[in-house]
């Protein structure tokens, strides 16, 4: 365990086990340079512990980079509960917010995969350590905002124009900040080609943004301008970066890249890539600073900065010919070493 976390240069594991319950959870802390650890909360299947673990790592890592260069003062955290056959999920997120409350204040939890604000307000009865309950907003709005507003950076970047119009979005995945992205663009004039599982969004999209439709793994292979990943991670592979016609990879997905070395051959094919914890910073940019009582409007401002950090990545990763995600891992790296423990 103690090799595990030196390899991925994580602070702290925490377990918490309860048989009345059924609860299997994992809490991964990074770090706690910038503030606690804000990161949501994943209920999923796992084929066994060890990628569950992982899985938390990984992420925890990912939120600490997002939020040292979103310029929240934020740790990066994660919390995994393995989902059990059957469960009572009052008692079960009833334990977990304790198990949030035992580590006081060093985590805040949040919404993930398989959560949603109805256990965060089970959890909430436990903890004050919690965002993203019924009674907050849903932060898919400051996702898809700056979201929006890194694409337009990366359409300025490479394309060489400022304006959106007749821009076309090959857009994939129609959940909460999907669609709201997807009205965004439409505002302003993108011509809009999507997919989703879902048909009953897919038809929402077609009929409110005169969005083209096709299926599901057609959108790899659509000629665009854009294409946004807005659904599942790891869906830039070997299998998928060589069917991709797009100038520019900028969408709300996290874990975007299968591997690092998709992100070098992004860079080796001419398509800029916005990093995805970078552009998605939105949904913790507000999950933040409406946790500290911060007032909308400084939300929105925070969030729109999220395109002049994509645009110093991408001048560097220009100057230096080197990946964006590269560039970004070590500026956040520099950003994070920086900082006092």
């Amino acid at each position: 365990m103690f090799a595990i976390l030196e390899q991925s240069d994580i602070q702290e594991i925490h377990f918490r086990r309860d048989a009345d319950s059924g609860l299997h959870a994992i809490i991964a802390i990074h770090s706690t340079k910038m503030g606690p650890a804000l990161g949501g909360c994943r209920f999923l299947t796992y084929d066994d512990d060890n990628k569950a673990i992982h899985d938390a790592i990984r992420l925890a890592r990912g939120m600490s980079y997002k939020a040292v260069l979103a310029g929240v003062k934020q740790g990066g955290g994660k919390s995994v509960i393995i989902k059990p056959a059957n469960y009572d999920p009052e008692k079960l997120f009833t334990r977990f917010g304790q198990f949030v409350e035992s580590l006081n204040g060093r985590y805040i939890t949040a919404i993930d995969s398989g959560t949603s604000a109805f256990e965060m307000d089970i959890i909430a009865n436990q903890t004050r350590h919690v965002t993203s309950t019924s009674r907050e907003k849903n932060p898919s709005q400051f996702t898809a905002q700056g979201v929006f507003e890194g694409i337009q950076a990366a359409v300025y970047h490479q394309l060489h124009t400022e304006h959106l119009e007749g821009i076309r979005v090959a857009l994939q995945g129609l959940g909460n900040v999907g669609f709201a992205l997807a009205n965004l663009l439409h505002e302003a004039g993108a011509n809009l080609i999507v997919s989703d599982i879902n048909p009953t969004r897919v038809k929402q999209a077609c009929e409110s943004f005169q969005a083209e439709q096709v299926q599901a793994n057609a959108i790899y292979d659509v000629e665009c301008d854009v294409f946004a990943p807005c659904g599942l991670g790891g869906i830039i592979n070997p299998e998928t970066l060589s069917r991709l016609q797009c100038s520019i990879v900028a969408g709300s997905a996290n874990n975007q890249l299968a591997t690092a070395q998709e992100g070098r051959e992004l860079h080796q094919a001419g398509i800029l890539y916005a990093p995805d914890y970078v552009i998605n910073a939105g949904g913790l940019i507000y999950a933040s600073m409406h946790h500290a009582s911060e007032p909308d409007e400084h939300i929105h401002t925070k969030t729109a900065e999220i395109s002049q950090t994509l645009s110093e990545i991408f001048e560097h990763s220009k100057t230096q010919n080197k990946a964006t995600s590269e560039i970004a891992d070590e500026l956040a790296e520099a950003k994070l070493s920086a900082i006092s423990a």
